[in-house]
């Protein structure tokens, strides 16, 4: 490739090593992590499946503080000729979320990506979930290329059980400079999102459901009038402009 890749401005904290998830032992205990984060009783990803991507040369990580793996990130490759990977689950610990590592997971699959001559990372997201939609598009400065309605079906993790799975595709161009938040005479229109729709979820399912219909229908009008999403902020949520 040309193009060298930015700088990564995620450290690493001692102590804490990201590493391939090699050996089946390895692989058993990235996924019991992962299943632990969604709080499901099967793993999010099968072992054999992510013994399979590992194996054929796909991205399978684990973050390891010391011996322990308390993280884990899978993610394999396009079609041919797109020079472009899916990122599909990355998960930490309840115990080391909120430090910072899952910056440090997505900045190495970031730069791991790049040495293969990839140029794109994509992933979806839960529109509602305001801390991703902060951290993608504010922290990352990712950008979403597509609203996926209900794209994985019904799923029957903690997380996402009694829910459809509604979804923002984000693409990652790993050369471009991250996508700053817009300045206000740029935004156009705005979609509010709860501060913890996991909370409302438990709470008042109903209360789930309107804030679903509401922020899928608010997508599909601004979208469809030709608006782009140009960033998200805490008070607003997601910031609508003219491309």
């Amino acid at each position: 490739m040309s193009e060298t890749v930015p700088p990564i401005d995620a450290e690493v904290p001692a102590g804490i090593d990201i590493r391939p998830l090699e050996t089946v032992a390895d692989i058993f205990a990235g996924a019991a992590v992962l299943r632990e984060v969604w709080g499901g009783d099967r793993d999010s990803v099968p072992t054999n499946l992510m013994r399979a991507l590992a194996y054929s040369g796909n991205y399978v990580v684990g973050l390891y503080d010391g011996d322990r793996v308390v993280g884990a990130s899978v993610a394999f490759f396009s079609a041919p000729g797109e020079r472009s990977m899916h990122s599909h689950v990355t998960g930490v610990l309840p115990q080391y979320q909120h430090q910072g590592l899952g910056r440090v997971l997505k900045h190495h699959q970031r730069a791991w990506a790049f040495a293969r001559e990839v140029g794109t990372i994509t992933w979806t997201f839960d529109p509602l979930v305001a801390r991703n939609a902060d951290f993608n598009l504010r922290v990352l400065g990712a950008r979403i290329s597509d609203y996926l309605v209900d794209q994985y079906g019904l799923m029957d993790d903690g997380l996402n059980r009694g829910d459809v799975t509604d979804r923002l595709m984000v693409t990652w161009p790993l050369a471009a400079p991250p996508q700053q938040t817009p300045a206000d005479d740029r935004v156009v229109a705005s979609i509010a999102v709860p501060a913890d729709i996991h909370a409302i979820r438990a709470q008042s399912p109903d209360e789930a459901d309107v804030w679903r219909t509401r922020v899928r229908d608010q997508f599909a009008e601004h979208l469809g009038a030709g608006l782009v999403v140009g960033g998200f902020d805490t008070e607003r949520g997601y910031l609508l402009v003219r491309p």
